[in-house]
């Protein structure tokens, strides 16, 4: 092999190493971009005002689920994926747990086309909920109950069930947050995203129960729910 071979050799050999490597750091950094996105989608959950998630639900809940950017498709048939994360409170209702990578899976069934993307965002209210997302999988409207939350500061629309259900949950599209039904999704751990930011493998049951320090990429939306959200109010 003369030199000008061995030299398109060795550049090939460079270069597929290269693109290797950013394909790897481009795995490693998905996990981390979804919890910059779910804490973006936080800030503006809280900033929304009259139009946002009550600040007295966020105070009582036990768990904050953020799904950035759920997908939604069908026609008749439709389906939904998304790829989020949950905290919980620890042990006496002060400070959150690390994030805790969860998977959303589910199917509707209706006359629908199309495509759609939206923001979703959870609020886990009780023990019993809190049980169910420590689980391995649940789905909602099945194992766990689950209603509409309201919007804004006016709490008179809660009703019987919305007062009775485990879990309130939450859409936001063109930024305006709704109340929104996730009857038959199915939500279980994103094991291959908590091995992206724990570098190991983990179950979301020791990461919500706070037995796992928060990653670097999960500092940010710790620090949100700490500054605005109180110590839980039973």
């Amino acid at each position: 092999m003369n030199i000008y071979h061995r030299t398109l050799l060795i550049s090939a050999i460079v270069f597929a190493g290269a693109l290797h490597n950013t394909a790897s750091a481009a795995k490693g950094n998905a996990a981390a971009e979804r919890l910059d996105a779910a804490a973006d989608l936080m800030t503006e959950m809280m900033h929304a005002s009259d139009k946002g998630v009550p600040q007295d639900l966020l105070n009582k809940s036990r768990c904050v689920i953020l799904v950035p950017g759920l997908k939604k498709a069908g026609f008749i048939l439709g389906g939904k994926f998304g790829r989020g994360f949950a905290v919980c409170r620890r042990e006496g209702g002060a400070g959150w747990s690390a994030p805790a990578s969860i998977r959303v899976e589910g199917g509707s069934v209706g006359f629908q086309i199309g495509a759609s993307e939206q923001d979703v965002l959870l609020l886990v209210m009780n023990d019993s909920g809190m049980k169910h997302l420590l689980s391995n999988k649940f789905t909602v409207g099945g194992e766990a109950t689950a209603a509409a939350g309201p919007v804004g500061r006016d709490l008179s629309a809660q009703t019987d069930a919305v007062l009775r259900a485990e879990m309130l949950s939450y859409s936001r599209s063109r930024g305006l947050f709704a109340g929104v039904s996730l009857q038959g999704a199915t939500l279980r751990p994103d094991d291959e995203a908590n091995r992206e930011l724990y570098g190991r493998d983990l179950d979301n049951k020791s990461i919500l129960q706070g037995h796992e320090k928060t990653p670097a990429a999960g500092a940010k939306l710790e620090n949100l729910l700490n500054r605005n959200s109180s110590r839980m109010s039973r």
